[in-house]
């Protein structure tokens, strides 16, 4: 779902910055008044948990993989403006440090899963939570989230001039349902397994137990060191899309990232190269978001 530099005409990415600069600020204006001082370590621990799985590309049919995007994920556990945070952090350093989406088309990443796909993925869950169709909620968010960041990216498209016909349109938004679902019950998998630890602690947020947090971080590491294994090297919706459209050609690169395509070039082994990578990000996201957390909270004692 990242969108390299050189895919969009500069009028859309320019623009798409100059709108996703106030979001984020008021997001950060919102997790400052909603943060709570044992949700600081979480801050942590879900950035790098959200950063491992987005690393894990599943096939998802049509010759195309997805992954997760977690906003739906983020949004439930720390709230709307923590999780824009988080990702917005994500998309920063994945752009940074891996290659992964661009720096001129990082508004446009921002405003698709960070501040749309965030929002898509909240509301429904917000509207169901306190009834019976709890986890209906949870799964529709992570479904919207999905769905809604597509939708974003399809029109950015087509107001970069790619020729996007019904069918082409049609035939990547199944592969973006597909996706979707496969986040919604990701979603409701994860929620589940938190909960089930700690009886309620989604309905009233507070500091996660140390167990659960543990837990998280052995999956996100699970998943960087074992998980890269079966990293799916199909392209994503996204990417398809992109070269169906005869677009993907327009791809260029402004910084040579450290770390491109998630690998350690100093290694010689391609697991190694990709776990060290992994780890790496892993332990620089949970600084970045710890560090931001903590200034969050001094400011607002200030």
């Amino acid at each position: 779902m990242h969108i390299p530099d050189g895919i969009l005409s500069v009028p859309v990415w320019a623009t798409l910055n100059a709108v996703a600069i106030p979001g984020i600020g008021l997001a950060v204006r919102r997790a400052k008044q909603n943060l709570a001082e044992g949700h600081v370590p979480l801050l942590g621990v879900m950035g790098a948990f959200v950063f491992a799985a987005q690393r894990m590309n599943f096939p998802v049919g049509f010759g195309t993989s997805g992954h997760l995007l977690g906003g739906a994920l983020l949004a439930m556990t720390m709230g709307p403006g923590s999780a824009t945070i988080i990702l917005t952090a994500i998309l920063i350093l994945q752009s940074l440090l891996f290659q992964d989406g661009g720096l001129l088309a990082l508004g446009a990443n921002a405003m698709n899963m960070a501040i749309i796909g965030v929002w898509a993925g909240w509301l429904p869950y917000r509207m169901l939570s306190k009834g019976p169709f709890r986890t209906a909620g949870i799964f529709a968010g992570g479904l919207l989230s999905v769905l809604a960041s597509a939708a974003a990216a399809i029109v950015e498209l087509r107001l970069s001039g790619a020729a996007l016909s019904p069918a082409i349109v049609g035939g990547s938004s199944l592969v973006f349902l597909v996706t979707g679902v496969m986040e919604g019950l990701i979603t409701v998998s994860v929620l589940q397994a938190v909960e089930r630890l700690n009886p309620g602690w989604l309905r009233v947020p507070r500091g996660l137990p140390s167990r659960s947090a543990g837990l998280l971080v052995m999956a996100a590491l699970l998943m960087t060191i074992g998980g890269v294994l079966y990293i799916s090297a199909l392209p994503d919706g996204f990417q398809a899309l992109a070269s169906r459209v005869g677009v993907a050609s327009r791809e260029h690169i402004i910084w040579a990232a450290p770390f491109a395509d998630y690998e350690a070039p100093f290694l010689a082994g391609d697991w190694g190269r990709k776990s060290l990578a992994g780890l790496a990000g892993m332990a620089i996201i949970y600084g970045i978001c710890l560090t931001v957390g903590r200034l969050l909270m001094r400011q607002r004692s200030a």
